[in-house]
């Protein structure tokens, strides 16, 4: 019989997928997740999660939270009360405070206390990149050095961590068909909620200095009464992974401009495709570019414009593009993130070797 695992979430996405996937060939995994954005049923959400996880935990190996949030503080007061393991996944929210660009569950009082209890009473954190510990950068502003990190704002947190990079399926995620990609194409993939964010207005901006060229944007529907986007920004709407992939295999590049990163999933699958990326010098963006791509230094329409050129104009594409998928099946495998995964579950040294 296998152990069980109980995985506390707030919301399904594609990295929680991968490790559900993961655990479940190793462990029998319970998953605890409920409708946190309501929050006025959060008093009530949190009392139900309590004698849930009562329940389990004197049977559970192990509590494993994807990220710090609301749904993080009672997994760490039950794993106490019964000495049961708690490790926390550090995504990207929860590690940074942006109210310029309103991201960050560290920029809200309540939700900022919350997960520095949690960060601090938690069995082991997970941060998905060694920037959510604590970095810093000058992309949003030349005169002004922005720090996030959980270490950043809560200096006086000694929880052990380590570094648990994110894990992709280079099966699936592949160049769908052999056909050549359109020349000077460029996409990125975003929500609305996520339009400055990503970088969409940068991107928009930019774009007009570039008639010839194609931009498609996926997650995110033409805005109505849009007069800004020029006729070739192509707004794709949220899309299927199958529908990504369709749209990642035909583009020649890929735009990751965001303003904070906790990884870029987006960014390393467009990267499997062998889109050749253009990426923001920010968090743990540069690392995984590496030299396949190109960096971004400062978020200017003007430094942006120059990347483009010099990226449209470089002679070794398709070695850029090859170099593109080979970085990311090196480091963020799935396989890696099991085995790293499962040797701290189990209380073994972990021993991945990256290329970075």
């Amino acid at each position: 019989m296998k152990p069980k695992v109980i995985y506390i979430m707030s919301a399904w996405s594609s990295f929680v997928e991968v490790d559900i996937s993961i655990l479940s060939k190793h462990y029998s995994v319970i998953i605890n997740t409920y409708n946190w954005q309501k929050k006025w049923m959060v008093p009530f959400l949190l009392v139900h999660q309590f004698f849930v996880l009562v329940k389990h935990a004197s049977s559970s190996k192990l509590f494993l939270v994807s990220s710090g949030g609301y749904w993080s503080i009672v997994p760490v007061i039950v794993g106490k009360l019964f000495s049961t393991p708690v490790y926390i996944i550090l995504n990207g929210s929860d590690c940074a405070s942006l109210p310029q660009v309103n991201y960050g569950n560290l920029r809200k009082p309540l939700l900022r206390n919350i997960c520095r209890l949690s960060f601090k009473y938690a069995d082991m954190l997970l941060p998905v990149s060694k920037s959510l510990v604590e970095t810093e950068n000058n992309y949003y502003s030349e005169d002004h050095t922005d720090h996030q990190g959980y270490k950043h704002f809560f200096p006086l947190i000694n929880t052990s961590y380590t570094v648990v990079y994110n894990g992709l399926d280079g099966n699936f995620w592949k160049c769908s068909s052999p056909a050549e990609k359109e020349k000077n194409s460029f996409i990125s993939v975003f929500s609305s909620s996520q339009y400055i964010l990503k970088g969409g207005d940068l991107i928009i901006a930019v774009a007009k200095r570039f008639p010839e060229c194609n931009f498609y944007m996926a997650g995110i529907d033409r805005p109505q009464g849009d007069t800004a986007a020029g006729p070739n920004v192509h707004f794709l709407g949220r899309l299927t992974a199958d529908g990504l992939k369709e749209a990642y295999s035909k583009c020649q590049f890929h735009f990751q401009l965001s303003i904070f990163e906790g990884f870029g999933c987006t960014l390393c699958e467009a990267m499997l495709c062998k889109c050749i990326p253009i990426g923001s010098e920010v968090n743990f963006i540069p690392q995984i570019i590496g030299d396949a791509g190109f960096v971004l230094k400062h978020r200017d329409t003007d430094l942006l414009e120059s990347l483009i050129r010099e990226a449209m104009g470089c002679v070794d594409k398709s070695v850029r593009a090859e170099k593109s998928r080979s970085r990311i099946l090196e480091n963020f495998s799935i396989e890696n993130r099991e085995k790293t995964l499962v040797s701290l579950i189990e209380n073994k040294p972990v021993s991945i070797q990256h290329t970075l």
